[in-house]
């Protein structure tokens, strides 16, 4: 573990960003570990304070353990998972985009597959997946993984369009969720559920849709502009943090203003908060895995029926011991 001193680090935009506190944290980053090839999909184990992220192009997802500082590799091969999150149960949701799936990790260590096909095709290359409190399963599907073989495996795509999907994972339907999609990326809810916010890299944008009763989108609408925009995280006070490449971590107010930017030595792919109070951001960025502790908040974790999670999560213990 390194330090990375930078007294820019917190680039203020607007005044929010300043009175929010969102510049008061960690004056530098740290440099948990860098030696990956291209690395993404930060996943936070509240239970078992350690961190999963996917080294996509050698294949292998690792973790970072908080305790000890060590890093060790969870699976290889993963089928180049991308994002990771969890469900409502606290299992390991999976994006593999060398599988073309979604898949779920059990409490046994057995893989189960959620999604890989759409009307009777082939997924093109799974990214990010968002669970929402009734258990459905979102995801993207661009071809990022299909376009070589640095990221998954070099193919044509079948479905012949890059989409938002839902799962249902009792009765394994998939159904389009929207599509008009270049690039589609990073997924998130809103605090309450109410919006779903999808990031489109190649547009350069972030979509925001009102997500109805059955799970329709409706009221597609472009939230902000974003250039090198992946992954996207709430905070509790519903300011929205985007990983932007070459761009650093940009930090959105509610208004789609953009009112601040973390630097990072290297192109962001993936955001995510974790840690004990939920107040350090992680970070992967090309080869490394950096973290700043914060002085503003992740959203909490929603389990099923309702209950928020926070960080003194149990359910979580189900994938930290599968390796």
């Amino acid at each position: 573990m390194s330090a990375i001193a930078d007294l820019t680090l917190y680039e203020i935009l607007d005044e929010r960003f300043k009175t929010g506190r969102c510049a008061n944290g960690d004056a530098r980053l740290e440099r948990l570990y860098d030696d990956c090839r291209w690395a993404e999909g930060p996943l936070y184990l509240p239970a078992w304070r350690q961190l999963l992220w996917s080294d996509i192009p050698n294949d292998r997802v690792l973790r970072w353990d908080e305790a000890t500082g060590t890093v060790s590799v969870f699976r290889s091969p993963a089928g180049h998972s991308n994002g990771n999150t969890l469900d409502r149960e606290g299992r390991l949701i999976s994006c593999e985009q060398g599988n073309r799936r979604v898949t779920r990790t059990e409490p046994d260590g057995s893989i189960t597959v959620i999604a890989d096909r759409f009307d009777g095709k082939r997924l093109n290359s799974p990214n990010d997946a968002v669970v929402r409190s009734d258990g459905s399963i979102w995801f993207s599907d661009p071809d990022f993984g299909i376009t070589s073989d640095y990221e998954g495996h070099r193919a044509p795509g079948e479905i012949g369009a890059c989409n938002l999907y839902r799962a249902d994972p009792s009765t394994g339907e998939v159904r389009l969720a929207a599509d008009g999609f270049l690039g589609p990326n990073g997924l998130v809810f809103s605090p309450d559920e109410s919006e779903l916010y999808a990031a489109d890299t190649r547009a350069g944008h972030i979509r925001a849709f009102k997500v109805t009763d059955d799970g329709t989108l409706t009221g597609d609408r472009v939230f902000t502009t974003c250039p090198g925009v992946d992954n996207i995280r709430f905070d509790d006070e519903g300011r929205l943090w985007t990983a932007a490449m070459e761009n650093g971590v940009h930090c959105y107010a509610t208004d789609g203003t953009l009112i601040g930017r973390l630097r990072v030595p290297e192109p962001v792919s993936n955001i995510a908060f974790g840690g004990p109070k939920n107040n350090r951001l992680f970070i992967t960025a090309t080869t490394s895995l950096y973290s700043l502790v914060m002085s503003v908040t992740g959203l909490p974790r929603v389990l099923r029926g309702g209950r928020t999670a926070g960080y003194r999560a149990t359910n979580c213990v189900r994938i930290a011991c599968t390796s």
